[in-house]
């Protein structure tokens, strides 16, 4: 029985979002500026020289670029081997939740609750229901921030007051960043699971709990994060998986996303290299029409938020690498799809997700154009490959 891969190479958008203006991301293309500062020299840090990218571009990395947004991107024409696309969001989000949810057959029905760029950013009592929450006299932070930027700047006065450091971005989420040490980290999820009910009746999509560790101006997150995401309003390719007696494998923060629902078993790792050595075990290992679902989260995290070029050339070429030694692991009949959630274009103002269309890159069902599609069609297809239905708007384009 054919087994299916869908992997989520977070933020990894390819440009020509129809509504991207709506967003102030006009122009935005993760991809394609990445290999365009490549091969103009730009990103030589712990790399060197064009965008090379030789198994996702096989697949159709270069034409599905070309296919959202026009732009050639230096270095990826190679002669598609693959069935390759670039798909679409109807969600008003650019946000994880949305671009998985979608991807998995379920669009937003609704607006996120977003917060304002503004000091505070959070409602009073929604402060002080956190603070309440926390057991503290009150929070810093209240604003939106750079996760890695706020331990810096806030760190120190939380290790003296003991306050949670809260924060949101342009996303709909509550992220609280405290000291494993001295906050403790079974004090911060536990904080953060109590806050979620609160937050998901407002329609915030997330919270975050972002553990970390060490001393002022040493100070770095840890991978203990935990997200409470919103219950997905739908039957998604999950749960139908599951309902139909498939095994749900779940890489990465993929459990989280979909709090759990239709995950059979989840495998975490530190880091987006300990995960991709589950997703290379699972390859050998998965039972025969399973699903395996993964996401690698540091494209996003580590580079595009930090706006870093060069790290995240380094992290899209070593990913290539080892993608290849996925496919190799493949059996006759399997189907793995390399695609996205958003964009994050480190070339971009700012420090937020970008609206863009998604690279959709087919291994195991022949070559061939899927041309535009919808996120759902991404899902829909991967359940027709293992012989199932899931409700809602997608297609499948196999």
């Amino acid at each position: 029985m054919a087994r299916a891969f869908l992997i989520v190479m977070d933020s990894v958008g390819c440009g020509g979002a129809p509504d991207a203006a709506d967003f102030g991301d006009a122009g935005a293309n993760t991809l394609g500026h990445i290999a365009q500062v490549c091969a103009a020299g730009g990103a030589e840090e712990g790399r060197s020289g064009p965008l090379r990218l030789p198994v996702l571009d096989g697949l159709g990395l270069g034409a599905a670029i070309r296919l959202a947004s026009g732009l050639a991107a230096p270095g990826l024409g190679a002669t598609p081997q693959g069935r390759w696309g670039a798909a679409t969001e109807v969600s008003r989000g650019k946000d994880t939740p949305s671009g998985h949810w979608e991807l998995a057959g379920v669009p937003v029905p609704w607006d996120w609750t977003l917060f304002p760029d503004t000091r505070p950013a959070f409602p009073p009592g929604l402060s002080a229901a956190i603070a309440a929450a926390a057991g503290t006299a009150g929070i810093l932070g209240d604003c939106h921030a750079s996760g890695t930027r706020i331990i810096e700047d806030l760190g120190a006065a939380h290790l003296r007051s003991g306050w949670p450091i809260c924060y949101t971005s342009a996303d709909s989420v509550v992220q609280i960043a405290a000291h494993e040490g001295a906050f403790g980290l079974d004090r911060l999820i536990a904080l953060c699971e109590t806050l979620a009910p609160r937050l998901h009746a407002m329609r915030v999509g997330r919270v975050i709990a972002r553990p970390f560790t060490g001393t002022p101006g040493a100070f770095r997150r840890t991978a203990n994060r935990r997200d409470f995401a919103m219950a997905v309003p739908g039957e998604t390719l999950l749960d139908v998986a599951a309902g139909a007696g498939r095994m749900v494998h779940a890489v990465g923060k993929i459990g989280d996303i979909f709090s759990g629902r239709g995950v059979g078993r989840l495998w975490k790792g530190a880091d987006d290299a300990a995960l991709f050595e589950h997703l290379l075990a699972l390859g050998e290992t998965a039972e025969d029409g399973s699903l395996t679902f993964a996401n690698f989260v540091e494209f996003d995290t580590l580079y595009g938020h930090r706006r870093d070029v060069a790290g995240y050339a380094r992290a899209l070429e070593w990913f290539d690498a080892r993608a290849g030694v996925l496919l190799a692991r493949l059996k006759p009949g399997d189907l793995a799809i390399f695609t996205a959630d958003h964009g994050n274009d480190p070339t971009w103002k700012g420090t937020e997700h970008t609206r863009e269309r998604v690279p959709v890159l087919c291994a195991g069902t022949g070559t061939g154009e899927i041309g535009l599609c919808a996120f759902a069609d991404v899902g829909a297809s991967v359940a027709a490959h293992l012989g199932l239905l899931i409700p809602g708007p997608g297609r499948s384009f196999l």
